[in-house]
């Protein structure tokens, strides 16, 4: 006798197999918030491999993305590095607004502008630098091709270029890099090339690097064969009308904000974050509909909010999207020190159920600290999943490397700690500029390398697909329909359920993520 999947809720027992979602969050939560961690949820039927799943979704109600996964606004986390990276791998990165303006314009640009295999804001040295310098360089950033300009800045004329077989052999580490350039016969590419044409220039050329320069021989970018082949092949980018990558950047709620996005909008950003810890204020609300009656053409995210009424508000004033979240990052202490929040699996879960009526992504941010929690911030119904610390560790997040105790670290600091608010982030709490006392809602911590977006994301977005296919879901949309008519269950983990489902009972063991 042939086995007939159940289509119906009620071709389920209640009990067995597990609970749909609204009979664990409204009975056997009543009154309790919960985490990612408190749930778990119950195998489906396989019969497609996990290359199959199609992870399309919403970022907001305009701005499609291929994999469901951004970067946070932190300023320790994105930049246009990352940006770019999470752009093309075809999820999105959203530039922090800790900065001036025109750093921040600048940072947008940078994405907008970008063409695989070059390199737009490379380092540029002067003839006075020595071969230690170059050697200092190569060492910390793993290449020794460098133009050379009278002040080492980008938009100077270019006076030549170091390489390493330029510096290799040369016993004085003191010797000035002006005796060591080359300087003649330099191999340039147009800055009014296309790319194709150019790509074939640095074929043809057999060099490591070529510089792009303009008419008057300035220095612009620098194009570079081992990124072109790093990113050669890129079919689920997150492209805008005109083929560029895609980019968000937040802005905050003061007057000042207004414009930053102005300024944002002409570098040619593509949605606008307004970012604040607790997204129910009038700041924040007054912002949204300025910037729905000026900027029509631009989706508007709102947040962080953990509850309805705060997305009831919220969606009057006309957001295309809402972050959920509020405490539970890995380096925040709101909930420590204000003592309001709510967990984020009771959050993610009541809001999306109550924006999907309305048409409104939400975006789980904070709290995410394995692939399993992705899959269940996206199982709660989140469109996509906001990350900070996950990504805090890899080369493209800014910042620099650090060794302690033999470990390789980068730093990562919550937007609430003393540090970043002192750079600016202090509005983002409601905190004047002047006052006598701020009050840290977040750390200053560090995070372990984890190499290259470009390897350490197909790994997240590769275990999301596992992740769905053992629930036998086939797609976001499979997930939400699932979801909505009860055939997603789940039960709740006890702690020691919990313990069960990690790594327990070794003497030691290591942990390799791919």
């Amino acid at each position: 006798m042939e086995y007939t999947l159940p289509t119906k809720i009620a071709d389920y027992a209640v009990g067995g197999d597990g609970y749909d979602l609204d009979y664990i969050f409204s009975k056997v939560f009543e009154g309790t918030t919960c985490t990612y961690d408190d749930i778990i949820f119950m195998p489906g039927y396989i019969n497609f491999l996990p290359d199959k799943v199609d992870l399309t979704s919403y970022f907001s109600k305009h701005i499609k993305l291929n994999i469901p996964m951004v970067s946070s606004c932190m300023d320790t986390v994105t930049e246009h590095s990352m940006a770019i990276a999470m752009a093309q791998h075809g999820g999105l990165g959203v530039v922090h607004h800790n900065c001036s303006i025109e750093v921040q314009a600048h940072e947008v640009q940078l994405v907008k502008k970008y063409r695989n295999g070059v390199i737009l804001d490379p380092i540029i040295l002067t003839p006075e630098h020595t071969v230690s310098d170059c050697l200092k360089y190569k060492k910390e950033y793993g290449f020794a091709g460098f133009p050379i300009t009278e002040n080492g800045k980008l938009g100077e004329k270019l006076l030549g270029i170091v390489a390493s077989r330029d510096i290799d052999l040369v016993e004085d580490p003191t010797t000035k890099i002006k005796d060591v350039m080359t300087s003649e016969n330099i191999q340039t590419v147009s800055d009014k090339m296309d790319s194709a044409e150019a790509v074939e220039l640095l074929r043809k050329s057999k060099v490591g690097k070529l510089p792009v320069v303009d008419s008057d021989g300035n220095i612009v970018a620098l194009m570079s064969r081992t990124d072109l082949i790093k990113n050669r092949d890129f079919p689920m980018a997150t492209t805008d009308s005109q083929g560029r990558l895609v980019c968000a950047a937040s802005v905050g709620t003061r007057p000042i904000d207004k414009d930053r996005a102005k300024a944002l909008i002409e570098a040619g950003v593509d949605v606008l974050v307004v970012d604040s810890s607790q997204g129910d204020s009038c700041f924040q609300l007054e912002m949204i509909r300025w910037l729905k009656t000026n900027y029509p053409q631009i989706d508007v995210v709102g947040g962080n909010v953990v509850t309805v009424r705060q997305c009831k508000h919220l969606i009057e004033a006309g957001v295309d999207g809402i972050r959920i979240g509020m405490g539970v990052g890995s380096i925040c202490t709101t909930q420590e020190v204000c003592a309001v929040g709510r967990g984020q699996g009771s959050a993610v879960y009541f809001l999306a159920k109550y924006c999907s009526q309305f048409g409104i992504p939400v975006i789980a941010d904070g709290g995410i600290g394995n692939v399993g929690h992705i899959t269940k911030a996206l199982c709660l119904g989140a469109s996509t999943v906001m990350m900070g610390s996950m990504l805090a560790g890899t080369e493209e997040a800014p910042g620099k490397y650090f060794y302690r105790d033999g470990v390789r670290l980068k730093k990562y600091r919550g937007m609430g700690s003393l540090e970043a608010m002192e750079h600016g982030s202090s509005q983002r709490y409601f905190s004047s500029s002047h006052a006598s006392m701020r009050v840290a809602q977040g750390v200053v911590g560090s995070v372990v390398d984890k190499g290259s977006l470009r390897q350490y994301l197909p790994y997240l977005v590769q275990g999301v697909r596992h992740g769905f296919q053992d629930l036998g879901v086939k797609s976001m949309t499979d997930l939400n329909e699932q979801r909505k008519d009860g055939r997603l269950r789940a039960e709740v983990r006890s702690s020691s359920a919990q313990v069960e489902g990690g790594v327990h009972n070794l003497h030691s063991y290591e942990k390799r993520l791919f």
